[in-house]
């Protein structure tokens, strides 16, 4: 199973990641994010990482802006966590692979809140609904998955912890799951807000391809 370790702000630990063999590396260019990459980094510095794909988080940036920041911090992709609309997500997915982000609330029509965006976006994220943007750490039910036709490759997140691995791989089991692309997971591995446990991210991989 694929994992995405977003929030990350050391590039130390991104390297780890490499040598782990995690796919992803999420970066936040959000500057009210706790984990916001340019307090940590610079764009020089996220430029050189070239043995992990890497994954700009962005949230209601102007187009212009993110495809700027595709280009100087090479992205591997960009994964799109606000109010962002599908004409939107169509000028970004011209120019690079996109992840659009649907924070999901007990009551809602997933399979009718992304239907504008089948044909406009690559993969999909679904996380937990929170106050603001960017991930709450908050649990998401993946129950509100089951029984959904997606229609793309998509990551699961919202708050996945290191306890988690029997779950998920009994979601897996699902038939949704088959287009499960990759898990995300960010806050409940850490030490401080960006800094990883990355023995806690090294256990956690062990055990969920063990």
């Amino acid at each position: 199973m694929r994992v995405k370790v977003c929030g990350m702000t050391q590039l130390n630990q991104v390297e780890e990641l490499a040598n782990m063999g995690i796919a992803f590396a999420g970066f936040i260019f959000y500057a009210k994010s706790p984990r916001y990459v340019f307090k940590s980094l610079n764009i020089t510095e996220i430029k050189r990482i070239s043995n992990i794909n890497k994954v700009g988080v962005f949230v209601n940036a102007p187009v212009e802006e993110v495809i700027h920041m595709v280009d100087e911090c090479r992205l591997s992709m960009v994964q799109l966590h606000g109010d962002e609309t599908p004409k939107y997500c169509e000028k970004i997915a011209d120019y690079v692979s996109v992840v659009k982000a649907f924070r999901i609330s007990d009551n809602d029509n997933i399979e009718y809140m992304i239907k504008p965006f089948m044909e406009v976006c690559d993969m999909f994220m679904f996380d937990t609904l929170g106050v603001g943007y960017g991930g709450t750490g908050k649990k998401f039910d993946w129950n509100l998955l089951k029984g959904k036709t997606i229609g793309k490759p998509f990551f699961l997140s919202g708050g996945i912890e290191p306890d988690d691995i029997s779950n998920l791989k009994f979601f897996a089991q699902e038939p949704v799951a088959k287009a499960l692309f990759a898990v995300d997971i960010n806050s409940k591995f850490e030490s401080s807000a960006g800094v990883k446990d990355m023995k806690m991210v090294k256990e956690f991989m062990k055990r969920l391809n063990g």
